[in-house]
């Protein structure tokens, strides 16, 4: 695998809250991708939803592979029809007043690289923006 995308952020509320946004479905479809129909964090917990990024439609495959309660996520992270598996892990780790929230996703590179939305590039500027942006938004509203 390549290197990973890596993107930290972090938020001033006590981390089995931050947990709660990134775990609950209802909260998840308000920062996340609105799509997701469900979303379980336990092992073995598998959901599919369509993503249209205008040129072209993004059918993504999660299933969950590890989960630590309240401190770590992993996705199996794939597309349909595309060959190549992506690994997401969400992590929360205490820091001082709050948590700090590591994303890192692993693998972009063995998906088709002649498709713009999977270049490293295109990557990093989709977790930035749903961790430093969407997320951050959200939760600032929140508290």
């Amino acid at each position: 695998m390549g290197t990973p995308i890596i993107v930290e952020q972090k938020f001033n509320i006590p981390m089995g809250e931050l947990w709660t946004i990134i775990s609950d479905p209802y909260l998840m479809r308000q920062w996340f991708f609105a799509e997701i129909p469900d979303f379980k964090a336990e092992v073995g917990f598998q959901t599919r939803f369509n993503v249209n990024a205008g040129v072209r439609d993004f059918m993504h495959l999660w299933e969950i592979v590890e989960v630590e309660h309240e401190a770590k996520i992993v996705y199996d992270w794939r597309y349909e029809g595309y060959i190549g598996n992506g690994l997401v892990t969400f992590e929360l780790v205490t820091q001082d007043n709050g948590c700090l929230l590591r994303v890192v996703s692993e693998g972009m590179d063995s998906f088709p690289q002649e498709i713009p939305e999977f270049s490293r590039e295109s990557c990093e500027g989709g977790w930035t923006y749903f961790i430093k942006q969407s997320l951050v938004k959200f939760v600032t509203k929140a508290e």
